[in-house]
C-alpha cells in the first residue's frame, strides 16, 4: 500500500455528520472559507477507529520533516495535536457525541455527495446534520505557527440513512407530518 493510501479512511455507514458545511464554504473565526463536517463514530465501530489511528500514524511517519521543522527533533506522536478526540470527555452534555468519537474534517473543495447507491445528491434538503454516511477522509501533518499535529482532510460524504436533524432545527415534513385539512375552519 502506498503511503498516501495509508493516510486515507473510509468511515462505517453508522458515522453521524454534525455541523455540516458542504453545499458553501465557510469562514471560521475569519480564516479561509472552508467546507466542513464534524463526524460523530461510536466507539462500538472499532474497524473504523483503527482505521483511523493507522491513519494518523502514516500521516506522522510521512510528516516527519515537517513536523520537525526548525527543532532538532520530531516530536512524539503522543505530544502533537491529533484529530480524533473523545465525544465523553468533550462534550459531556450533548447526547448526540455520547459513548462516542468525533474528528472535524475540512477542505478548501467542495466534497462529492453520493446516496447508498452512488448516485449523487443534488437537493440540498437531503444532506443535513445529523444524517449517517460513510465519509472519505485523509490525514495529514501541519505545522504552523509553532502549533504542529496531524489534521483530517474532506473528500466525499455517501449518505446512508436519515437521522435526528442535529442543531434544534427540526425538518418541515415532521412539524407537519400530524396536521390535516379540517383541523380548523380558518376562513370563518
Amino acid at each position: 500500500m502506498k503511503l498516501k493510501d495509508a493516510t486515507r479512511v473510509i468511515t462505517g455507514p453508522r458515522t453521524r455528520w454534525s455541523y455540516l458545511n458542504a453545499w458553501e464554504a465557510k469562514s471560521i473565526n475569519g480564516g479561509t472559507p472552508k467546507f466542513s463536517v464534524s463526524l460523530i463514530i461510536p466507539k462500538s465501530d472499532k474497524k473504523t477507529v483503527d482505521a483511523i489511528n493507522r491513519a494518523i500514524e502514516a500521516a506522522y511517519k510521512e510528516g516527519e520533516s515537517k513536523l520537525k521543522g526548525n527543532g532538532k527533533s520530531v516530536p512524539p506522536l503522543t505530544a502533537i495535536k491529533t484529530p480524533l478526540r473523545d465525544g465523553d470527555l468533550e462534550r459531556p452534555d450533548d447526547p448526540a457525541y455520547a459513548d462516542s468519537y468525533f474528528l472535524n474534517a475540512n477542505s478548501s473543495t467542495a466534497p462529492g455527495i453520493v446516496d447508498a447507491d452512488c448516485n449523487p445528491i443534488l437537493n440540498r434538503s437531503e444532506v443535513y446534520s445529523g444524517v449517517y454516511g460513510r465519509a472519505s477522509i485523509n490525514m495529514y501533518p501541519y505545522n504552523t505557527n509553532g502549533s504542529r499535529g496531524i489534521a483530517a482532510g474532506l473528500n466525499n460524504l455517501q449518505k446512508i440513512n436519515d437521522g435526528e436533524p442535529l442543531g434544534g432545527k427540526t425538518r418541515a415534513e415532521d412539524d407537519f407530518a400530524d396536521c390535516t385539512d379540517d383541523d380548523d375552519d380558518y376562513l370563518s
